[in-house]
């Protein structure tokens, strides 16, 4: 079941476009699991097993960045993500309107 969570969560991550960013939360929901945002989280730190995946553009509802991953914010500013002044992906420019 974990992996086939997973390998679901990895798939709709990458639908995401360049400079856009969605949420755990609203990954979790496109999935059908709408109280699984922990799981993604988990999905998005075992991608490395399933291939590539653009993870850099899943953020916190509030825009906020994974902890200790230096580069998500350069990846982002290079395919255009803005931010605010706190730091915080500037959710309502940037988040992906899907399907």
């Amino acid at each position: 079941m974990q992996e086939d969570f997973e390998m679901l969560a990895l798939a709709v991550i990458s639908e995401i476009p360049r400079g856009k960013v969605a949420s755990y939360s609203q990954i979790a929901a496109l999935m059908g699991y709408p109280r699984h945002a922990r799981h993604v989280g988990k999905a998005c730190a075992h991608s490395h097993i399933y291939g590539e995946a653009p993870c850099h553009r899943v953020v916190s509802s509030q825009g906020r960045l994974c902890p200790g991953w230096s580069q998500q914010r350069q990846l982002l500013e290079a395919e255009g993500v803005t931010f605010k002044a706190n730091g915080c992906v500037d959710m309502k420019r940037n988040q992906w309107e899907q399907r």
